[in-house]
């Protein structure tokens, strides 16, 4: 996720990932040169470089050349990365790269472009940087991400799909084993990316939840907001609450502890922005409200829990605050249009 500048947020799923590999993250980080402390950090950001060095790091942590091979399949629909999991949730691959291509600057510094016809669904992978060519990205991290789509496709399907066609920036010193995983030739070509047949990225996912997509969606799309803001404190703090109202731990002191500034600090900085913290979170409730009482079948109750309330009543009355209506007329009125 970038924060202002070239700045990404690393995703927590690595340091899982890194346990469950039984890779030392300190190891791994001293090898970076990276501070020791960054897994342990509220939000820990990189640059676009620190964040191919920690990859780097990883890479030779692992000892193995094939190491893209395991991470790739190592991420799985139970692997807790918002952007991730709503992969999972998707219909079919289409949809997955659809919402790849717009949310993949929350998990790390590349783009995805998606062009399909009637016959195949063309993927081409991209730094972050459209001045960045593909040979700045370690071979090995596209690696990693071309065998994640794939495994991917196959564990939502039950299916072997195989890709039309694997393209590299580069020669691939172990094409053998990359080209018995994938089903295909790995080429190289000016761009990185993968084709797929279009009866296979149409393919239904055995993993689709439209209601799992419905509460992570509205989190990524406030996410991808606020990188669109360059991070000011009003986007951290919506960010702050999007992430903690489910939990009802969403009080101005609890945001302010977790920002790692005073009450006062808080206010005053919103201020200067043009906001209140009851402003922002009662908008904030009442975007998310919307979204789900027209996108979601959720019960009063249960919005009302998503949002931080401790009883439905209080939803009701707050939303009537808001709109001059209830919960129950604006759902009916969606269904009537």
């Amino acid at each position: 996720m970038t924060t202002g500048g070239s700045q990404f947020v690393v995703d927590f799923g690595w340091q899982a990932l890194l346990r469950e590999l039984g890779i030392s993250a300190q190891d791994v980080l001293r090898l970076a040169g990276l501070p020791l402390d960054l897994f342990s950090r509220e939000t820990p950001t990189l640059s676009t470089a620190a964040y191919f060095k920690l990859w780097d790091a990883i890479m030779n942590a692992s000892g193995d050349p094939l190491f893209p091979l395991k991470v790739g399949q190592a991420f799985s629909a139970e692997t807790f990365s918002p952007p991730l999991f709503a992969c999972y949730c998707s219909a079919d691959l289409n949809t997955a790269l659809d919402r790849l291509a717009q949310y993949k600057p929350l998990v790390g510094p590349l783009r995805f472009r998606v062009v399909r016809d009637d016959t195949q669904t063309s993927l081409t992978i991209e730094a972050d940087d459209a001045g960045s060519p593909p040979t700045d990205i370690p071979l090995s991290y596209f690696l990693m991400e071309q065998v994640f789509l794939v495994h991917m496709a196959r564990s939502a399907t039950r299916e072997k799909v195989v890709p039309l066609n694997v393209m590299l920036a580069e020669k691939l010193s172990d094409a053998a084993a990359y080209e018995a995983f994938f089903g295909c030739r790995v080429s190289v070509s000016g761009e990185c990316g993968m084709v797929f047949s279009a009866a296979d990225a149409s393919r239904a996912f055995l993993t689709a939840n439209d209601s799992m997509w419905s509460i992570f969606e509205p989190e990524l799309r406030i996410r991808m907001g606020d990188l669109k803001r360059d991070a000011s404190f009003q986007a951290r703090v919506r960010a702050c609450l999007t992430e903690r109202l489910a939990g009802g731990h969403c009080t101005m002191s609890e945001v302010a502890r977790h920002l790692a500034v005073s009450d006062r600090t808080l206010q005053r900085r919103l201020a200067d922005e043009g906001t209140s913290f009851q402003k922002e979170i009662t908008r904030l409730r009442e975007e998310l409200a919307a979204h789900y009482l027209t996108r979601s079948v959720y019960t009063n109750a249960e919005i009302a829990f998503l949002l931080g309330y401790d009883d439905p009543n209080s939803f009701v009355r707050a939303f009537h605050d808001w709109t001059g209506s209830t919960p129950d007329r604006m759902r009916a009125e969606h269904r009537v249009h």
